[in-house]
């Protein structure tokens, strides 16, 4: 009976005359790589990425949009505030412009009144000359004149009389002009105004003729 050494186990009959790698493949196969003899990824994978990626993409796009929002509205507050800051600036200016000039215009009726009178000459009439043209150049505007219709948004009746020879409310004398700064009116022009006699009847219209008869037209009927 053939003894059996412990430890060591019977390799396989290797025929005589064979190679060395032969020998292991008629040993087998266990020495290849598992990794490569493993079954392929799975095709779910590679669709969660695409998902996942597509998540974050609207994600980022919507945090764009929401910033691009608060631009564009922080952007029209900014305009709104420049467009409110720009026209409080020019009321403000329009403002000390009309108080000055309302604290000039005695001036400028006394020199109206020295005019009329003939009295404005020599150096004062230079003076005077100089002081109008400043005004009129920060936009004062001198209105009111004899003969046109009344209007209480800008004159104001001193004195009143009838007068046969007006149809509506006239101003018929100036006492003091009214003066404007663009639309703004700063003083209304102080006026004598006549309105349309009471009671006065319209011009009387002849009277028409009535059409002759044919007889008189061709000299009243023949006689017999």
């Amino acid at each position: 009976m053939t003894e059996e050494t412990p430890g060591f186990e019977e390799k396989p009959d290797v025929p005589s005359g064979a190679a060395p790698d032969d020998a292991a493949e008629a040993a087998g196969t266990s020495s290849a790589n598992p990794a490569e003899e493993g079954p392929a990824a799975p095709a779910g994978d590679a669709t969660a990425t695409v998902a996942g990626l597509t998540a974050q993409l609207d994600q980022a796009r919507t945090a764009l949009g929401e910033r691009t929002a608060d631009l564009q509205r922080l952007q029209a507050e900014y305009q709104n505030y420049r467009r409110r800051v720009e026209r409080d600036r020019v009321a403000v200016k329009e403002l000390a412009v009309a108080s000055l000039l309302t604290e000039l215009l005695p001036v400028l009726d006394d020199i109206g009144r020295a005019r009329e009178h003939g009295e404005l000459v020599g150096g004062f009439k230079s003076v005077a000359e100089s002081l109008e043209t400043v005004a009129a150049k920060m936009g004062l505007q001198q209105f009111g004149k004899e003969g046109e219709p009344f209007d209480p948004t800008i004159h104001e009746a001193l004195m009143h009389s009838y007068a046969p020879d007006v149809t509506e409310t006239t101003c018929v004398a100036i006492l003091q002009p009214g003066y404007r700064i663009g639309e703004r009116t700063i003083r209304p022009a102080r006026v004598a105004v006549a309105e349309p006699q009471p009671g006065a009847a319209p011009a009387a219209q002849a009277p028409k003729e009535e059409p002759k008869a044919a007889d008189e037209e061709s000299g009243g009927p023949e006689e017999g």
